[in-house]
């Protein structure tokens, strides 16, 4: 038999009916748009804006360092395994020649049927004879006795070159990651940024840039009680600083002033980051290609930058010196005197002279 079922009961009908479907669709896109607002992300004010971005820049030039760093150690592992290649290449030649010096004198052999010696003096013409062959024979064997410990040397410095290079190959995979790593990090907090900026309006995206045109950070991070690590001593008693006259100074020596002269012509240039010149630079690119000019070779990064010469208390700085900033030492400039360094800032703020009272200091460094 077929199932009797009931019909279902509407409390409402007709007119009654439309209206409840009316109200409940209202209910309903009135619960969605407060759902939504719920999670829509908050409208930030022009100041917060510009406080992150300042951070997500101050990040974006950790990650850079960082980038720097492993480029350089994939630089040093690349150059080696291309030094063992070599090296490999060359023993493989001298491996080869020996090994046909040996097939010469094993075919040499062949030919003469190495007759037993009693035959052969017995078939010479005379004992001297004989003697004169037997010593040649002697030293024959002594040369390819002395080619085959070649032979074997050869082979065990091509099996260890190969051990070598294996090893070498896999550092250098692993600092490519790091390569990859680095730079997608710092890829990520640029376009953090720039989406950030995008949200101003065009009156409130020129105060931000006038405002990083003038202080070339934005004015984030003035010093706030940072750490002169170059003296020991808080500095935020500043006890130990000495007043910073204002104006220029004269570089100690002629490496400082030259130093300093590179870095003057490199003002209005964009920072890019990663590059050392000479189109653009970051802000260890520049430093490193400042003292290079006057012929002084500096590691890449800042957080190896400081420890390339002697650490100077702030209250001692001299025209020259490389002052650092943060915690993480993860910005540089090159002090000119006067309060004043010249540094590449950050993407969109060129090459310029800017107070170090801009940033938290972390040491500084002389060299040269």
């Amino acid at each position: 038999m077929a199932a009797h079922r009931k019909p279902r009961q509407f409390p409402f009908g007709g007119q009654a009916a439309r209206t409840a479907a009316t109200v409940a669709f209202a209910s309903a896109a009135t619960a969605t748009l407060f759902e939504g607002a719920g999670h829509a992300e908050p409208r930030l004010t022009p100041a917060q804006v510009k406080a992150e971005v300042d951070r997500l820049y101050q990040e974006a030039e950790v990650a850079t360092e960082k980038y720097n760093g492993a480029r350089e150690k994939a630089q040093v592992a690349r150059g080696a395994l291309d030094r063992l290649r070599d090296e490999a290449a060359r023993r493989t030649e001298r491996l080869n020649a020996g090994r046909d010096g040996l097939g010469s004198v094993a075919t040499a052999q062949y030919r003469s049927g190495g007759l037993d010696p009693a035959v052969q003096l017995a078939l010479s013409s005379g004992p001297e004879q004989y003697l004169e062959r037997a010593a040649i024979a002697e030293k024959a064997g002594e040369r390819q006795a002395a080619a085959l410990t070649s032979v074997r040397r050869e082979l065990a410095g091509i099996q260890q070159l190969r051990a070598e290079s294996t090893r070498r190959l896999t550092e250098l995979r692993g600092h490519e990651a790091d390569l990859r790593r680095q730079k997608s990090a710092v890829q990520s907090k640029l376009a953090e940024a720039r989406t950030l900026l995008a949200r101003l309006t065009a009156e409130e995206r020129a105060r931000y840039e006038a405002a990083a045109a003038g202080s070339g950070r934005g004015g984030a991070g003035r010093d706030t009680g940072g750490t002169d690590s170059g003296s020991g001593a808080g500095s935020g008693a500043r006890a130990d600083r000495a007043p910073e006259p204002r104006g220029p100074i004269a570089a100690p020596n002629a490496r400082a002033a030259e130093a300093i002269s590179f870095a003057r012509a490199q003002i209005g240039k964009p920072y890019v980051w990663g590059a050392t010149g000479p189109s653009g630079y970051d802000c260890s690119g520049l430093t490193q290609a400042s003292w290079r000019a006057a012929g002084v070779s500096l590691p890449r990064t800042t957080y190896t930058q400081i420890n390339a010469g002697q650490r100077v208390p702030r209250s001692e700085l001299a025209p020259g010196d490389l002052v650092f900033f943060y915690s993480g030492i993860s910005h540089v400039g090159l002090y000119i005197g006067g309060g004043q360094m010249i540094h590449a800032p950050r993407p969109g703020a060129p090459v310029r002279v800017a107070p170090i009272d801009e940033m938290p200091f972390a040491g500084a460094t002389r060299v040269g």
